[in-house]
């Protein structure tokens, strides 16, 4: 199977010094990515499926909802794999009243990761960070967006709902 391309320098992900500011500075990046992608992602249900031509698709499912989180699976999946193997494959929990994505779990094949999940160190979460926003905008680059209410032709396979304003 071949290797996936990403269009980003992984020396730069290797390297970089992080911080908890450069830290908060990521979450708050991703929130915006995704926010542009899906903005009506506080109110949807469901899952969904952005698709452009020439590209992999995009999927989305909301795992949760409550008052100010949103927990999402987003992930490509690669059809030419006999399993449609997801790489990268993420959960995400959006916090809409702090502006920040938080990783929860990242499985991918272009950035070698040496973490413990139960502990990961600040290092390890701002190389994550750092990949998730890589790959937003990426995704959002291409045009992909999961924008059901405005009925984008992008999405098919939506089984998403969006809830009414309360």
């Amino acid at each position: 199977m071949q290797t996936p391309y990403y269009p980003w320098s992984l020396h730069a992900i290797l390297t970089g010094k992080p911080n908890m500011g450069a830290l908060l500075d990521l979450g708050e990046e991703c929130y915006r990515r995704i926010m542009r992608m899906a903005p009506h992602l506080q109110r949807m249900q469901g899952a969904a499926c952005s698709h452009l031509e020439n590209d992999m698709d995009l999927h989305l499912e909301v795992r949760e909802q409550t008052a100010y989180t949103t927990l999402i699976h987003l992930t490509h999946y690669f059809p030419a794999h006999p399993d449609h193997l997801p790489d990268p494959d993420a959960l995400l929990r959006v916090y809409h009243d702090a502006d920040q994505v938080e990783v929860l779990d990242l499985r991918q094949s272009a950035l070698p990761l040496d973490r413990d999940p139960d502990a990961p160190t600040l290092e390890q979460k701002w190389k994550i960070g750092l990949f998730m926003a890589k790959w937003l905008a990426f995704c959002q680059r291409q045009g992909h967006s999961f924008d059901a209410r405005n009925g984008d032709p992008r999405i098919r396979d939506n089984r998403m709902t969006i809830l009414a304003e309360g």
